[in-house]
């Protein structure tokens, strides 16, 4: 079995030293499933000294074997590098949902609960005008609480609230449902409402899914699909 002689370690060293590389510092890795440049420079200089002396190693082929390792190593150490920023931006992000908890986001629902102020906000898309638009807000038992008429609306958002609710119903913070209707000139058809509700908890979720908020009435929604938020009041 060849060894290196210390010629040749010498000639190493300086190799190394050259390149930058701490043997002290890539001896102490413990990773011994995978090469490092130190590792590899002994081996292509065992390779050189076992080479045939009637058909040496070109040259060229030697520095196109240093430049792939030194690419494959840059590649390794970018993807390092990546994974760090992604999980730091992953803390970020989660840091950043947490801050939502006890807020409100708007999610398209037939559930709504009284907010601080004991109101019901929330929005409607018509997707082209309306010549009625109304609201009709229902208890668990199907029972007519409340009722808002729009009258006539042009296409696009169109927002409504219920204000006046009574003290009894809106200090009971129970869900109360919603029904949307809109006559585009053949009759009433049920829109789904946008309304405001409660974040409770964020969690990290995934690379496919990104953050996810559990939101009150309505379980868990991905954070990037949410369009509109409001603060607590206060």
């Amino acid at each position: 079995m060849s060894t290196i002689d210390p010629a040749s370690q010498t000639q190493l060293d300086s190799i190394l030293k050259k390149l930058g590389v701490n043997q002290e510092e890539a001896a102490q890795k413990k990773n011994a499933d995978s090469l490092g440049q130190s590792d590899f420079l002994k081996l292509m200089t065992t390779q050189l000294q076992n080479q045939d002396p009637f058909a040496p190693m070109d040259n060229t082929a030697m520095v196109e074997q240093m430049a792939q390792f030194s690419q494959v190593t840059g590649i390794t150490e970018m993807s390092q590098t990546l994974k760090g920023i992604a999980d730091q931006l992953s803390e970020f992000r989660i840091a950043t949902a947490s801050n939502m908890l006890g807020n409100s986001v708007m999610v398209p629902g037939n559930y709504a609960r009284p907010d601080d102020r004991g109101e019901i906000h929330g929005m409607l898309e018509l997707p082209r005008s309306s010549t009625s638009t109304s609201l009709v807000f229902t208890d668990d038992n199907g029972q007519i609480m409340h009722s808002i008429d729009l009258g006539a609306q042009p296409a696009g958002l169109v927002g409504f609230s219920w204000e006046d609710m009574p003290e009894e119903m809106a200090n009971s913070g129970q869900a109360v449902r919603i029904e949307a209707y809109a006559d585009f000139g053949s009759g009433k058809e049920a829109l789904t409402p946008s309304v405001f509700a409660e974040v409770l908890a964020a969690s990290k979720g995934d690379s496919l899914t990104g953050v996810m908020l559990d939101v009150r009435d309505y379980g868990e929604i991905r954070a990037a699909d949410v369009t509109k938020f409001r603060s607590a009041i206060k």
